[in-house]
């Protein structure tokens, strides 16, 4: 017969009645600050005051009365876009489950693609299709949205009218109502009831998205509603409703904009200034101009034609209130500091006429007297990209094959690229290819996330040789890891195949880095294996 062994008693405590009795905020003290320090009355010590929390807490839930029924949500919208072909369902749900797994440890990351870059292509490819979200996938979607700001636009879109419907019923998804037209924090725009009671009591988000829906339907009705609480809003609120007014910008503005100029924030003075800049034909655009052409004009003491600088005295009120900043950054020079803004809030047009007719390609070209070349062509390079000037940006870009340094223009790869941005998208990819071509990838990294995707030829084709030609010279691998990262979500599916001879590991060049050919080989076998997942998935969204 099994022995069997009774186990001892259980030691209670007792806990004091003037323990139980005190309320929870004493207990929760007690318990913060030690009951050494803060004894509870009638004692007990750490045993008692845990016995009655627990008491407490029976109470209290045993208290509880039924809360009142809440009213039933309203049905789902419909959603009359087609669905999504099985393929590309079971896709959506991998890459949405696959999710939380993606971003790495920080080490190798093998030959597996990394399903999480390739959630944004996926929703570009099913939005241009005109598919529905699934609703069972609809909650992971908007988890991952929540997560990814990059991902919201495109995510709420694929979500749809039944996304913002769900996002109505849990907090942690109100984001999703927030500037989405659809969504039930943004009224009809007809309704000026509903328009001026959101514009007062709504959250700030709501109220950017509620400016720029009224300002997509009427301009002029967008900047009367602005108009009405512009002098109590907050100095950092009201730099954002301008900022706003980028998207649309227009003569329309130009009134608001020039009072603005007077605003008592530095911020917001900056702001409209930068915006009436953008605008040719304004009076601003033409104080300016008449300020900068009294600094820079062709020097008439040479016979060959060059530029002349004469860089201001001083910064006057009426620069300062035209958005001029009087006090430079540390290390710049007050009259190159006002010079620079100047020329940069100065319309373009203004140089082809003080200069004879010359293009932008001519003027960019002449010499500059007295050392101040680099400052001009620097100015000249933020005019460009502040007034979408695709003739000035090509000029002062250049030829690719010229190094950054003897460029045009401004040898700052950051600032090359906003230029390169304002270019058609169809140059783009081909001024780039001749950067690579000519100077490597090393300094190519931020001119290669400005160019459309995928890559077109001959971009794809540069970038595919010059990882070729850095891994046959046994370059430090991963210091290219940037640039076949982008790879992986740029380049054209098409490219797999030519790739392939790639993915072998050769033998290391007695100078390479130890296991640098291991690594090339590794991540070619995965950039081969993403683009061949992009070109199923491709497939798979085909509508059948």
């Amino acid at each position: 017969m099994p022995r069997t062994t009774t186990p001892p008693p259980r030691t209670t405590t007792a806990v004091p009645p003037t323990v139980t009795g005190m309320p929870w905020e004493e207990l929760v003290t007690s318990a913060l600050l030690g009951t050494d320090r803060r004894p509870p009355e009638g004692g007990g010590g750490p045993v008692g005051l845990l016995d009655a929390a627990a008491l407490h807490t029976v109470r209290r839930r045993a208290g509880l009365l039924p809360a009142a029924a809440a009213a039933r949500p309203r049905p789902a919208p419909v959603d009359p876009r087609p669905p999504l072909p099985p393929a590309a369902r079971r896709r959506l749900a991998q890459l949405l489950t696959d999710r939380s797994a993606s971003g790495g440890s920080g080490g190798r990351r093998g030959t597996a693609p990394d399903l999480m870059e390739l959630i944004p292509q996926w929703l570009a490819t099913a939005n241009r299709h005109g598919y529905g979200a699934p609703p069972a996938l609809l909650p992971p979607l908007l988890d991952a949205a929540r997560s990814r700001t990059d991902l919201r636009p495109q995510a709420l879109a694929f979500a749809g009218p039944r996304g913002l419907w769900l996002a109505g019923l849990n907090p942690e998804w109100k984001f999703a109502l927030r500037g989405s037209p659809g969504g039930s924090s943004l009224p009809d725009v007809t309704d000026p009831e509903a328009v001026t009671r959101l514009w007062q009591e709504g959250l700030f988000a709501e109220r950017v998205a509620l400016l720029g829906a009224v300002r997509s339907h009427d301009p002029a009705e967008a900047l009367a509603l602005l108009g009405t609480t512009w002098t109590t809003e907050r100095a950092e609120d009201r730099l954002m409703f301008l900022d706003s007014l980028r998207t649309g910008l227009s003569a329309v503005d130009e009134p608001f904009l020039e009072q603005a100029l007077s605003d008592r924030s530095r911020n917001v003075r900056s702001t409209a200034a930068e915006l009436l800049s953008a605008l040719p034909d304004s009076a601003f655009a033409g104080r300016m101009a008449a300020r900068a052409m009294s600094c820079v004009s062709p020097d008439l003491t040479d016979d060959a034609a060059s530029v002349a600088v004469e860089a201001p005295h001083e910064c006057d009120a009426a620069m300062e209130r035209d958005g001029v900043v009087a006090v430079p950054p540390s290390g710049r020079g007050e009259r190159s500091w006002w010079l620079g803004q100047l020329v940069e809030a100065a319309p373009l047009a203004t140089w082809t006429a003080r200069f004879g007719g010359r293009t932008a390609q001519e003027v960019v070209a002449l010499p500059v007297a007295d050392g101040w070349a680099e400052e001009l062509h620097a100015a000249w390079c933020r005019a460009a990209v502040r007034q979408r000037d695709p003739e000035w940006a090509r000029a002062l870009l250049g030829s690719p094959s010229v190094p950054p340094s003897h460029g045009p223009g401004t040898a700052s790869l950051a600032e090359r690229s906003k230029l390169l941005a304002v270019l058609p998208p169809s140059e783009q990819g081909a001024w780039v290819a001749g950067f690579i071509a000519a100077h490597g990838l090393s300094e190519a990294f931020q001119l290669l996330g400005v160019c459309p995707t995928p890559w077109a030829e001959p971009l794809g084709r540069s970038v595919v040789d010059a990882l070729d030609i850095a891994r046959d010279a046994g370059s430090y691998p991963w210091s290219f890891s940037g640039v076949m990262g982008l790879a992986e979500r740029c380049l054209n599916p098409a490219e797999a195949d030519r790739l392939e001879i790639l993915t072998t590991t050769p033998d290391e060049p007695e100078d390479a880095s130890p296991g640098a050919n291991g690594y090339w080989s590794e991540a070619f076998r995965r950039l081969v294996s993403t683009l061949r997942l992009r070109a199923t998935m491709d497939v798979e969204l085909i509508p059948g």
